[in-house]
């Protein structure tokens, strides 16, 4: 076998493309949201209702509030499986339905339940440092948002927000790194395993760093302005960033003959 012949587990082909393509994935995720509204709507609302659960939930455990929400950011690719498939089915022509959903959560695919069990972890192991940084810096003073903000402007706080923000950055890179057109890349090729799909998405953050930085920062702020709404804004903000991310993968991955 010739050497210059890609290995099974080799990362696929990306491509290099403009920081701008963010906002044309913008753009057509929200065309597809508009083509199945009702199938968006319910992902939407069932995740805001999680949100608002966590809400209720931590509301006097803001210590564990504060990485729960971070946590709930590293597992949401997993949660919008089926608006890829509606996405993919909008790119073919036809017509989707809950049936194109429920068509990929039937199936047990064995290698998106792994890769969604390792977001989950990696969320866990957020939620779990988030949470141990914030009561051992306040001496778990803090219990609250109101008192987190008060203890922020305080002269024992100096240095909390700052290093709780960088602590989370570094924790997230590589789980973002690793996830950006991992699940979708799942999802529409089953000869594709799970070590290659990471492998392939960390090439594709490699090979675009630009608009990889400029993409989780628009999926940051717009995550942040639906929980600003009390989770009202999310049931919309959450379908289409699912459905662009299905974009952001038919851009960045070269489909091989």
């Amino acid at each position: 076998m010739s050497d210059s012949m890609p290995h099974a587990d080799d990362a696929l082909h990306v491509r290099r493309i403009h920081s701008l393509r963010t906002l044309r994935w913008l753009a057509l995720g929200w065309r597809d949201f508009m083509e199945a509204p009702f199938i968006g709507l319910g992902h939407g609302l069932a995740m805001a209702v999680f949100g608002g659960f966590l809400l209720y939930v931590g509301w006097d455990r803001f210590w564990a509030l504060a990485g729960a929400f971070s946590g709930f950011l590293l597992v949401a690719p997993m949660l919008v499986t089926g608006l890829y498939a509606v996405s993919r089915e909008i790119n073919l022509g036809r017509e989707p339905g809950w049936r194109t959903v429920r068509a990929v959560w039937t199936t047990w695919d064995g290698r998106m339940m792994l890769f969604g069990f390792l977001l989950m972890i990696a969320g866990s192991v957020w939620v779990v440092t988030s949470a141990s940084l914030i009561t051992w810096w306040s001496q778990g003073a803090i219990h609250t948002p109101t008192e987190f903000l008060r203890y922020m402007v305080s002269p024992e706080g100096t240095g909390l927000f700052e290093f709780w923000v960088i602590l989370g950055g570094a924790m997230a890179a590589p789980v973002f790194a690793s996830s950006l057109v991992t699940m979708p890349l799942l999802m529409d090729r089953k000869d594709v395993s799970v070590r290659r799909a990471m492998m392939t998405s960390v090439r594709a953050v490699a090979t675009n760093p630009v608009l990889s930085s400029l993409w989780a920062g628009i999926v940051m702020v717009l995550t942040l302005v639906g929980f600003g709404s009390v989770m009202f804004l999310l049931i919309v903000v959450l379908p289409v960033l699912g459905h662009a991310s299905w974009h952001a993968y038919r851009d960045l991955v070269v489909r091989e003959s």
